[in-house]
This record gives C-alpha cells, sequence and structure tokens, in this order.
C-alpha cells in the first residue's frame, strides 16, 4: 500500500507517520500493493482529526475521526476503515465487479456482518419554525430523547436531544 499523508496546521512528524503506517499497515491484507491511502492529519483547536480515502475503483472508502488525542484518532479510524471493509467486500456483486484494488484472500473470505445498517421504518413529518427551548419541551411531550426542528433564529434544521443528568443537547450544522 502507498501511503500519502500530509497535515494540516500540524507537522508531520516522524512518530506520526510511523503510527499512521502501523495503524493502517493492519489493512494491508484488504488491498493490493499498489492501492493508494490518502491521510491528511489536521488540528483546529483542542480537536485532532485524521480524513482517510482509500479510492477503490468506482467507489471510495472513507472515515474521518475526531479526538483530543491524534493517536487515539488513528486507533479509531482504523476500526472504522475495517469495519466499512467487511461491509463493502458483501456488497461486491461478484469477485470480477469493482474488486481490482482487493486482495484475492480478503475477496474469498466470507464476513458476518452483525451490525449492518437496516431501515425498517420512515417518518415524514411538517417542520415548522421554533426555538431550541420549544424543540425540548415538544419533544418532552413525545416521550422522545430527540428531536429535528427548524431554527427560527437561523433558519436550519436543528436536532435536541436529551443528555444524562436531565439535560439537554443541540445539535446544529456546520458548513
Amino acid at each position: 500500500m502507498k501511503f500519502i499523508i500530509t497535515g494540516r496546521n500540524i507537522d508531520v512528524t516522524e512518530g506520526l507517520r510511523t503510527a499512521v503506517e502501523e495503524k493502517m499497515g493492519k489493512l494491508e491484507r484488504y488491498f493490493t500493493k499498489d492501492t493508494e491511502i490518502h491521510v491528511t492529519l489536521s488540528v483546529e483547536k483542542e480537536r485532532q482529526k485524521i480524513e482517510v480515502t482509500i479510492p477503490v475503483k468506482g467507489n471510495i472508502i472513507r472515515s474521518e475521526q475526531t479526538s483530543t488525542d491524534m493517536y487515539v484518532s488513528i486507533d479509531l479510524v482504523e476500526e472504522v476503515i475495517e469495519r466499512q471493509l467487511r461491509k463493502y467486500k458483501n456488497k461486491l456483486v461478484d469477485a470480477k465487479q469493482g474488486s481490482g484494488s482487493f486482495n484475492q484472500e480478503f475477496l474469498d473470505n466470507d464476513y458476518d456482518i452483525e451490525d449492518e445498517v437496516n431501515i425498517i421504518r420512515t417518518k415524514k413529518f411538517g417542520v415548522k419554525p421554533m426555538f431550541p427551548e420549544d424543540a425540548c419541551v415538544q419533544m418532552e411531550l413525545l416521550g422522545h430523547n430527540f428531536y429535528m426542528f427548524k431554527n427560527a433564529e437561523t433558519d436550519e434544521v436543528n436536532v435536541v436531544y436529551k443528555r444524562k443528568g436531565n439535560t439537554y443537547g443541540l445539535i446544529e450544522p456546520e458548513f
């Protein structure tokens, strides 16, 4: 595998480069030797973020993880990529379609997907503008743990959710 490691607001030290190559090197059993893995390390305030992109024929396998420690972020992203690879392998129609970047041994093995996403119900409802405090009241009235609404102040879709200790959180989009 070929690693292309870049840094934004961070110097990619030899220790970071080694940690990325060792951790992501565990994925070597899935890919051919000429597969490129694009890794971007970045720091914003106290957020240590790693983005990994692996272009495979016709698709992209990608994950980004953020924590307060870059080495923790590296560990997290490797686990997510590996889970995605097992799911993606099961979606290959046959070994010939889109499998050029993958190792034959990986294609030959069967993997059970115990955490496969299976959407069984879709709900639609009108989203009316309201303030976050009103959304929390509505959430409590419905007996839910979260509530999606259109923020009357920002005109964006937000989500309020119930936290431990009888407190609430607000999720706002970031563009």
